[in-house]
């Protein structure tokens, strides 16, 4: 009989061992227990096959894994600092909504802050830093159709333009404002058609460029208009937001 519990039916695909590690349904090697529970919840989130706004009960997925709650706590907890799980006291674990306020807000600071990073680092990245990020460039074309994959290669692909920039704080606020915009940048990317598409392209074409220059001045202004354009473009979609 299937599962109604939507938390259940997502965690379908990890299997519980006895010796505390979960294999994934591919077989493809076993982790601990703590850390399956996170992934898959993190996947399912992003995937959408838990819907802003669901309650995550700590019980359903301790029962469907065999575990204890404890893992599942702090699984709950990794995903609050990632931005995809809201912890409410005496509530429990809901997954994070879309609210119009909170992007405004996060991605008007990220306008602020990443800029000031790619142009600290670009007159320091070393030539295989650039290789790398060449390559992230192609791996991103190639997976707009992939949620998952872009996701990962993009966040991958700007948080490494940061990387030589001599500002250890900024760089922690960065990712911590990366962690928070996830659920964002998954509605952003449920958004983009086409032309869309060959926008965002070309906007990492001409920040690759900049950066290959070292040209700190031209990523800087490069990057910013990368983020509005992306804040602009999520408010333009009023549908994707909490009512």
């Amino acid at each position: 009989m299937a599962s109604n519990d939507p938390v259940e039916e997502a965690l379908g695909a990890l299997r519980p061992l006895a010796d505390g590690t979960a294999a994934t349904a591919a077989g493809d090697g076993y982790e601990p227990i703590g850390q399956a529970v996170t992934r898959r919840l993190r996947e399912a989130i992003i995937e959408g096959q838990l819907a802003p706004g669901t309650r995550i009960r700590q019980e359903a997925v301790a029962h469907h894994l065999g575990t204890s709650r404890i893992p599942v706590r702090e699984a709950l907890r990794a995903l609050e600092t990632e931005g995809l799980v809201v912890l409410v006291p005496h509530s429990g674990a809901r997954v994070a909504r879309l609210d119009f306020a909170e992007l405004t807000e996060l991605y008007r600071i990220r306008e602020a802050i990443e800029p000031m990073a790619i142009a600290a680092s670009a007159p320091l990245l070393s030539d295989e830093q650039l290789s790398e990020l060449r390559e992230l460039v192609e791996i991103v074309e190639h997976s707009f159709d992939d949620p998952l994959k872009w996701l990962e290669y993009d966040r991958l692909f700007h948080v490494k333009s940061y990387q030589a920039a001599p500002l250890p704080r900024v760089l922690e606020m960065v990712d911590r404002l990366w962690n928070t915009t996830q659920h964002y940048r998954r509605a952003y990317n449920n958004t983009l058609d086409a032309d869309d598409i060959e926008i965002v392209r070309v906007e990492h074409r001409v920040i690759l460029d900049a950066l290959e220059r070292r040209d700190g001045e031209d990523a800087e202004s490069r990057q910013r208009s990368h983020i509005r354009r992306t804040r602009l473009t999520l408010t333009a979609h009023q549908e994707v937001f909490t009512t």
